[in-house]
């Protein structure tokens, strides 16, 4: 496993506020405290910086389990905000699908449904002024749903479902049709279900992300900025 680097830096503007990111910030403030190695700190920073996201914002962070491999994840507002603020975005419609209690398929707009229709599936579509047809995207419920080690949803998924099998479509679809703008941009929701995790202390441990500016130690501002391709893997 590499070790980190301490006097890596990466810098870039965000308009007019500079992002700087080295492997204590991150460590300290992206990752909850989890260990990451060099090549996973150079992968997040190089994702931030070629997206122009802040992570301060939560618009991006690690998702770290004991020694597996890190998640970069990136948050869904973020995904849609760079969609929306495309020059060809068209507009989307995304739902839920639903099947009856006479057993036929039904996909329908929006989250509602009824207590004796089950949620098996959710979908997208997303256009482009200039493409003739929208992206569209279908996710299984049981395919996508994060589950806990011992197979039960975990608590955002059984109890919202509806909302969290929409989210995941439409984020799908969207980074399907902006990849140019998108690619390498994993939802949250997307990522690691909860039994791949076996080093996970707590639901709220992979998804709560401590305020920077709450944090009572000081950040050393005095780092030397170095080349990140010098930086060995």
């Amino acid at each position: 496993m590499s070790q980190l680097n301490e006097k890596a830096v990466v810098r870039y503007n965000i308009g007019d506020t500079e992002i700087k990111l080295t492997p204590k910030i991150v460590t300290d403030y992206l990752t909850n405290g989890a260990n990451i190695t060099m090549p996973e700190f150079k992968l997040f920073t190089e994702l931030c910086k070629a997206r122009k996201l802040n992570p301060f914002l939560k618009e991006a962070y690690i998702i770290k389990y004991g020694n597996n491999p890190a998640q970069i994840v990136v948050g869904k507002d973020a995904i849609l905000k760079r969609a929306i603020n495309h020059p060809q975005f068209d507009g989307r419609e995304q739902g839920i699908i639903v099947q009856k209690p006479d057993g036929t398929i039904e996909e329908r707009r929006g989250t509602f449904h009824l207590p004796d229709e089950a949620l098996v599936g959710g979908w997208a579509k997303v256009y482009r002024k200039d493409w003739h047809h929208p992206t569209y995207i279908t996710v299984s419920f049981d395919e996508v749903a994060q589950r806990k080690g011992n197979g039960e949803l975990n608590s955002n998924w059984a109890t919202k479902g509806a909302t969290m099998v929409e989210k995941v479509a439409l984020v799908r679809a969207l980074r399907e049709t902006f990849v140019e703008d998108l690619g390498g941009m994993i939802d949250e929701d997307e990522a690691w279900k909860e039994d791949a995790a076996p080093h996970k202390q707590s639901e709220q441990h992979a998804v709560s992300q401590p305020d920077p500016f709450q944090q009572a130690a000081p950040i050393d501002a005095e780092i030397e900025e170095i080349d990140m391709n010098d930086v060995p893997a």
